[in-house]
């Protein structure tokens, strides 16, 4: 179904999924368009972004940000045209990147909006290297790791928005770069298009030889987006005071429980405290935000001179957003997965 100038489509959270998501998690609705009250503008969303957090917006569990409602619209960002406006700085016709959700249209107030003009070249980019995950490698690494020339950077997830851009951003610094990802596919994307000095393939047999092999001096940043088996290999090659930015944890988003196992907690806290190494959980914009306009200006240079290489995977219609989403969950997305709500 194409998008219409006179109806709404929307997902809404269903109910809170019990492991992965299903077909019962969101509802799909039509509605009347909604009008915008004043001091409010009218966006017609173009580009739906699906990012891992979305998992944890649709659980209760305390959070750093409060879950999405039974019966309330599937929050996503978005990249959108104004359709009307009462807000000062947009006019009709501009290109604006805002949150608006799995959904065709949306209200907003201006807040958090960021208008891109007219005619932006790869308006979609500004939901990935431009845009938030782009912003969550460039600050992670710049701010956590601290990288300097000659360390060694190990990326989880190194095919995937951050994780590409991640290992990218490392090599321009001087690091010598591995990443993990999984399949042979992947792999060779990320050595021979990324320009990483290696890639381990996490689904192989005997990845924590391999991995080891990969960093003969050790680990000194690990940039963490993955957790489970990933980083029980990694911990071990970590060196003294490597620095872990964590910005996500895909591998436990579906879990319902702990993992089988030991009690690993001891082990950690004893190579944080030996090592001397830190450790820092962040959230982009509560923690980087205001870092946004640098990193723009040195990404736009990047891209523009062809020093970062970008994958997006663009997917037609909002109807296919659920399952796209769920493949995301399952290691599925190949670069950054993005959903075209209009032509």
């Amino acid at each position: 179904m194409e998008q219409s100038d006179s109806r709404n489509r929307r997902y809404v959270l269903a109910q809170r999924p019990k492991g992965e998501p299903d077909a019962d998690t969101l509802r799909l609705e039509t509605v009347d368009i909604p009008v915008p009250a004043k001091g409010q503008m009218l966006l017609r969303n173009v580009f739906l972004s699906l990012d891992p957090y979305m998992r944890g917006r649709m659980s209760d569990a305390p959070s750093y940000a409060p879950p999405v409602a039974l019966g309330e619209v599937m929050v996503g960002g978005t990249v959108a045209q104004v359709v009307s406006s009462d807000v000062e700085g947009f006019a009709p016709g501009d290109w604006v990147v805002a949150f608006g959700g799995w959904q065709d249209y949306a209200l907003s107030d201006g807040t958090g909006v960021i208008n891109m003009g007219r005619d932006p070249e790869n308006p979609s980019w500004a939901l990935g290297v431009l845009g938030m995950p782009g912003l969550t490698a460039w600050a992670g690494l710049t701010q956590i790791g601290q990288p300097k020339a000659g360390e060694t950077l190990v990326v989880a997830a190194a095919s995937g928005p951050v994780g590409a851009t991640v290992g990218q951003i490392g090599k321009i610094l001087g690091c010598r770069v591995v990443g993990i990802a999984g399949g042979a596919e992947k792999c060779q994307h990320v050595t021979d298009v990324l320009g990483f000095d290696e890639c381990i393939d996490y689904k192989s047999e005997g990845f924590a030889e391999a991995l080891k092999a990969a960093v003969p001096d050790g680990i000194d940043i690990y940039f963490e987006n993955v957790g489970g088996a990933v980083f029980d290999a990694v911990l071990p090659l970590l060196n003294a005071r490597a620095r872990i930015p964590l910005c996500g944890l895909i591998s436990q988003y579906n879990a319902t429980s702990l993992p089988d196992g030991p009690d690993r907690m001891g082990l950690l806290m004893g190579h944080i405290l030996k090592k001397r190494m830190t450790m820092r959980g962040f959230i982009v914009f509560d923690d980087f935000g205001h870092l946004y306009p640098e990193f723009a200006q040195q990404m736009s240079g990047w891209v523009g001179e062809g020093k970062i290489k970008y994958r997006e995977e663009m997917i037609d219609g909002l109807e296919q957003a659920p399952s796209a989403f769920v493949g995301l969950l399952r290691g599925e997305a190949f670069g950054k997965r993005v959903i075209r709500l209009a032509k």
